[in-house]
């Protein structure tokens, strides 16, 4: 149990920052040159930088992917509210959310193991 619980969330972010990623390849297009369909890719990955980041730093904190995965699910519910259907919403902010709750699990986890120890 206790390995299901630390992993969870950081396999379902890395799942998660490959389903990102993967809008980022809207970005090429036949009438641009190569290297401005590269910058283009580029600058379309900024999301999935930001969040491997976050991962990394959620790898060992479990409370900055808690906290961290949270605000960005409450952000992009506020930036973008009404443009799109609901379902979008649920897309993007749903596995956030979910990835913060597994984050708390697996902090709480740990502080008591960590007491019991």
């Amino acid at each position: 149990m206790n390995k299901a619980v630390y992993w969870s969330p950081r396999i379902l972010t890395i799942f998660f920052i490959l389903f990102v990623s993967l809008f980022a390849f809207d970005s090429f297009s036949s009438e641009k040159t190569i290297a401005e369909n590269i910058a283009s890719f580029l600058i379309h990955l900024i999301p999935s930088f930001v969040l491997i980041l976050l991962l990394l730093g959620a790898w060992r904190f479990e409370w900055i992917g808690t906290i961290a995965f949270a605000v960005l699910g409450f952000a992009y519910i506020i930036f973008f509210r009404g443009r799109f259907p609901f379902i979008t919403y649920l897309t993007i902010s749903g596995p956030l959310f979910l990835i913060s709750i597994l984050f708390l699990i697996s902090w709480k986890n740990s502080n008591n193991a960590n007491k019991t120890v």
